[in-house]
């Protein structure tokens, strides 16, 4: 049951909104990815010449003499070129995933490597942009959640100083187990931060945040549905193992006003009996307080 509907009473939920402007626009981004990619579209090109076959393309960009990066880039150009079935992150594990057995469940949608030679000899400068601006395509993918985080992190410090830590990686890095803070806990249950008492170090709360440029349809109800179960989890361990714990939703982005996105936020916000709180950087400060935090 909602202990606190502090969301539903906002009418303008853009005024809540922090607007995080750091993506790199058209054309400018052509010459940032085409200086990122160029030597392996180069190198892509040099191994299709070189193949016998399209499976021989791959098995040459995954040996593992080369380096992860240039590895990565060139499984990137054979998704996009050669086969769209093979989703970088299975072919990247490469000591657990075996060439052959990816060349023999896919191997039927491999474009003939008569075709790839003819398109990729004298490859064009104008192909060139193309190609790298497909394959750099999400190349910011989560770093404006990473700006939120620290964001969040930097005024947390500023305003709670010698009164609460706050720990969790600040970009990319390994999230924090919950069964890290509390051993009995059982099962996954990855946080993006958590706050202690500076005085014993008592576990407060933890936190999960995310930035949504756009959010709508299926990722909307996947998120939904990740939120709700972390706040079920969290109760069911309560019952059995006393805590101070709290939940804080730091949410932000203009695609939080999403109708649905937004829906959920309000659901979700005063749950177990006010322990859950839903904000934003800009309703950090009204909400994120010792009151609530040793409360």
């Amino acid at each position: 049951m909602s202990g606190d509907n502090f969301l539903r009473t906002i009418t303008d939920v853009s005024r809540i909104i922090t607007p995080i402007d750091s993506t790199i626009r058209f054309p400018e981004v052509l010459e940032i990815l085409i200086k990122k990619y160029g030597n392996a579209i180069d190198l892509f090109c040099e191994i299709i010449n070189e193949s016998e076959s399209s499976a021989d393309v791959l098995e040459k960009i995954r040996s593992t003499d080369r380096d992860a990066d240039q590895r990565m880039a060139l499984l990137k150009m054979y998704r996009r070129c050669v086969s769209p079935v093979l989703d970088t992150e299975t072919t990247k594990k490469i000591r657990k995933i075996s060439t052959k057995s990816l060349i023999q469940n896919y191997g039927n949608t491999f474009k003939p490597i008569s075709k790839l030679k003819a398109q990729f000899s004298g490859l064009s400068t104008e192909y060139k942009y193309a190609l790298a601006a497909l394959i750099g395509e999400y190349d910011m993918r989560g770093q404006l959640g990473y700006q939120l985080t620290e964001t969040f992190f930097d005024w947390f410090e500023d305003h709670f100083k010698d009164q609460y830590s706050i720990e969790g990686p600040r970009g990319a890095g390994r999230d924090i187990e919950l069964s890290q803070l509390y051993p009995d806990f059982d099962g996954s249950y990855p946080c993006d931060f958590v706050i202690r008492r500076y005085s014993d170090q008592e576990v407060l709360a933890v936190g999960f945040a995310r930035y949504d440029s756009t959010r709508g349809g299926a990722q909307s109800d996947d998120r939904t549905g990740g939120n709700s179960n972390k706040v079920e989890k969290a109760k069911a361990f309560d019952e059995f193992t006393s805590t101070r714990l709290k939940l804080i939703f730091l949410s932000d982005g203009p695609g939080l006003i999403h109708g649905d996105t937004w829906e959920e936020s309000c659901v979700l916000d005063g749950q177990w009996d006010g322990r859950v709180r839903v904000v934003t950087m800009k309703l950090a400060a009204a909400r994120i307080t010792p009151e609530w935090l040793e409360g």
